[in-house]
């Protein structure tokens, strides 16, 4: 039996509609498989870099700054992290990565309207996390003066993953601001929509910002 809003209004089973302000669905399978891809490489890399940082192998390829990548993932910047994480840097972004990859894959393709939470829980897991594993590679070169090839290569992972997920986050987020707006911020109300429980204000909502392709 679908689900029904207060009123009796029946829950759009239509799962292929496209949001304002795009020309595709960014909760389509196409792209979040892309996006589960991507986080699988680089899920593969990060943990191949833990093993080393474990003592379970004893070097790390690295085809252009040679020594330097063992260097860098024994440093005092990674043991630091290590301490504070309670686990190797590297296996810790391995499981950002895994993370990645089960919230990418859980919901439907309307799951920017029926599980905000979802897509906010998947959005601070790629982008923050994204963004500071960025960082955190590009200081190599200006506090250790080394640099380690395959934590680039998931330094560029991490910023891919941004710019494939951010669309999804942006659609969410503007359907929970209109919610907002069209309640006068009634809290109620836009927890409820936020955890995906249906309301007549966010089903007209949902309808006015999205269309059939």
């Amino acid at each position: 039996m679908r689900p029904h809003t207060q009123t009796g209004h029946e829950i759009d089973p239509d799962y292929h509609v496209i949001p304002v302000p795009w020309s595709y669905n960014p909760s389509r399978w196409g792209e979040r498989v892309a996006i589960a891809i991507v986080a699988g490489v680089a899920a593969v890399i990060s943990g191949y870099m833990g093993l080393f940082q474990l003592g379970m192998i004893e070097t790390v390829w690295d085809p252009f700054f040679g020594d330097q990548s063992m260097s860098v993932l024994t440093s005092e910047v990674s043991h630091a992290l290590s301490r504070w994480f309670r686990i190797p840097d590297a296996v810790m972004g391995m499981t950002a990565y895994i993370a990645d990859i089960i919230l990418v894959l859980a919901g439907s393709t309307r799951r920017w309207q029926y599980r905000p939470w979802l897509v906010a829980m998947f959005g601070l897991v790629v982008i923050p996390l994204g963004l500071v594993s960025f960082t955190l590679v590009a200081m190599q070169g200006v506090v250790l003066g080394m640099w380690c090839f395959l934590c680039l290569v998931t330094a560029v992972l991490s910023l891919a993953l941004i710019v494939l997920a951010w669309d999804e986050v942006w659609s969410s987020w503007l359907y929970m601001r209109r919610v907002w707006m069209e309640t006068g911020g009634d809290l109620r109300i836009v927890r409820d929509t936020f955890m995906g429980r249906p309301s007549d204000v966010a089903y007209e909502v949902g309808n006015k910002m999205s269309r059939r392709p």
